[in-house]
C-alpha cells in the first residue's frame, strides 16, 4: 500500500519589512513542481498568523512558520515569536528566520528561540529545507542553515547565492507582486551598509529578456506599475564602476514595450536609487525618455569630505552639488539621502552635512535624513549608534518645518540605539 504525501504548509509573517523577501521566496517555492504538496500562506498580523499554523498543525500538515527581518525589525519578530509560541498548546511548529539580521548575527537569533536559520540568499536553502520536510528528512541538515545543538552553534555552510534569472521576482501564481530585482550585490561596499555583505560585493543582473517576461506577466495581472529593486539602478548592466546606458536603453525599452499601452514605468526612485556620479546629462535624457517619475533618489550620505573617504562612498561633496543641480535642470526634483552620526563624525563634519543640506535644497532638492544604526554584517557593526545633539535637531526640524527635509532620523535614534544594546561580542 503506497504512503500518502506528506502535506507541508509554509507560513510566512507577511508583514513589513518581510514581506519583501517573502514575495521573491514565495515565487521561488510556487515555481518548484518539486514543492507541489506545500502550501503557501501569508497572514499579515500576529493574530492571523497564530490562526494558520493552528489550523494547518490540526489538518495534519507538517507546519513551518517563517520569518524574515532586517536589525532594525528583529526585536519585533521575535516578541512575535514568543506570542505565538506561547499559544500552540503542544502544537509541533518548525520555526524558521533568515534575512540579513539572521545571516549576521545568527547565534543571536538562534538563542532568541527561532529552531532554525537560513544564513544568506535564501531561494536554494529554502526550496532544499521544504523538499526534506516533505520526505520526512531532519531539515536542521539542509545546507545553508544553522541550528544549535546542546547550545552550541551548528551551521552547514552558507546559502548559494543564486542566478537572478532561475527564480521569478515574485510569486505570481499567489497574486504576490512587487518590484522586479534586477541586480542583487554591489561592488561599492560602503561601510555602513548590509547589502554586499549579504550578497556579495559584486553586481549580478537579471537579463533583459527575463525582465520583459516578468513585466508582462505583471501587466496580465493587471498592474500598472513597474518598479526595480538595485542598489544603483544606473549600474545595470555593468561589472563595474562604469555606466552602460545603452544597457539600461535596452531594459527600459524593453519593459515599456512589455507594459504597454498604458504601463508606467519607475526607475531612478525607490527602491532603485542613484549614484551622485552617475547623474549626467545624457543618463538624465535618458530617464526622461522613459520614466514615470518625476524625482530621482540620490545618495549623497554626508557634506564631509572625510566622513565620505572614511565611509568608502567612492565620491566627493561637489560631485553631489552637480548630480543635484543637473537633476534639477533635467526636470526632476532630486532626493538626497543623508546619514547623521556616522562613527568618527566630529562636530565640523556635522555642519558640513547640514550645511550640504541647506544648499541642496536651495537648489531645488528634497533632503531625506537618517540616524546612522550600528547595523550588523557591516565594518560599522561595532561603531556607537548615531546620536544627534540639540542644535543639530533645531536645524533638522527647521529644514522639516520648511518642508525641505523629510524621513524617520529620530525613530532611527532609537532603533539604533536598541541595536546596540542587543549587540554580542564578536565570535573568537
Amino acid at each position: 500500500m503506497s504512503q500518502m504525501p506528506r502535506k507541508v504548509s509554509l507560513v510566512l509573517s507577511y508583514q513589513y519589512p518581510g514581506k519583501y523577501a517573502f514575495t521573491v521566496l514565495a515565487g521561488a517555492v510556487e515555481a518548484d513542481p518539486a514543492l507541489a504538496d506545500v502550501s503557501l500562506h501569508f497572514p499579515r498580523n500576529r493574530e492571523d498568523l497564530l490562526t494558520t499554523v493552528r489550523e494547518r498543525a490540526d489538518a495534519g500538515d507538517t507546519v513551518v512558520a517563517a520569518w524574515s527581518f532586517y536589525s532594525a525589525s528583529f526585536g519585533p519578530s521575535v516578541e512575535e515569536l514568543n506570542w505565538v509560541r506561547e499559544r500552540l498548546e503542544g502544537r509541533a511548529v518548525l520555526c524558521i528566520a533568515g534575512g540579513v539580521h539572521a545571516t549576521a548575527e545568527t547565534l543571536q537569533t538562534l538563542q532568541a528561540g527561532f529552531d532554525l536559520v537560513a544564513v544568506g540568499e535564501g531561494e536554494h536553502t529554502l526550496r532544499a529545507l521544504l523538499a526534506r520536510v516533505l520526505e520526512g528528512e531532519d531539515p536542521r541538515a539542509t545546507h545553508g542553515t544553522a541550528h544549535l545543538k546542546d547550545g552550541k552553534l551548528v551551521q552547514h555552510g552558507h546559502g548559494e547565492g543564486v542566478r537572478l534569472d532561475d527564480f521569478p521576482p515574485f510569486a505570481a501564481k499567489h497574486v504576490k507582486f512587487g518590484a522586479i530585482e534586477i541586480t542583487r550585490g554591489c561592488i561599492y561596499a560602503c561601510r555602513f551598509c548590509q547589502t554586499p555583505f549579504m550578497s556579495k560585493a559584486r553586481f549580478r543582473h537579471r537579463t533583459v529578456a527575463n525582465i520583459a517576461h516578468w513585466a508582462r506577466e505583471l501587466r496580465r495581472a493587471g498592474r500598472r506599475d513597474l518598479r526595480f529593486i538595485t542598489p544603483t539602478s544606473l549600474s545595470y548592466g555593468t561589472p563595474d564602476e562604469t555606466v552602460n546606458l545603452a544597457a539600461v536603453e535596452e531594459l527600459l525599452a524593453a519593459v515599456t514595450e512589455a507594459m504597454a499601452p498604458d504601463g508606467r514605468i519607475y526607475y531612478g526612485t525607490f527602491p532603485s536609487e542613484v549614484r551622485p556620479e552617475h547623474v549626467t546629462p545624457e543618463s538624465l535624457a535618458l530617464l526622461k525618455h522613459y520614466v514615470a517619475n518625476d524625482n530621482l533618489i540620490i545618495g549623497g550620505q554626508s557634506g564631509s569630505e572625510r566622513i565620505l573617504q572614511a565611509t568608502r562612498r567612492g565620491h566627493d561633496v561637489e560631485t553631489v552639488v552637480r548630480a543635484a543641480r543637473l537633476a534639477v535642470e533635467g526636470g526632476f526634483v532630486p532626493n538626497v539621502d543623508f546619514i547623521l552620526g556616522l562613527p568618527g563624525e566630529e562636530p565640523a563634519d556635522v555642519d558640513a552635512t547640514l550645511d550640504l543640506m541647506q544648499r541642496l535644497s536651495d537648489l531645488g532638492a528634497r533632503v531625506h535624513g537618517h540616524t546612522f544604526m550600528p547595523l550588523p554584517g557591516t565594518p560599522y557593526r561595532d561603531a556607537a549608534p548615531g546620536r544627534l545633539d540639540a542644535r543639530t535637531q533645531q536645524r533638522l526640524d527647521f529644514l522639516a518645518s520648511q518642508g525641505r527635509l523629510y524621513g524617520h532620523w529620530r525613530a532611527q535614534g532609537v532603533l539604533a540605539e536598541a541595536i546596540a544594546a542587543r549587540r554580542q561580542p564578536r565570535a573568537r
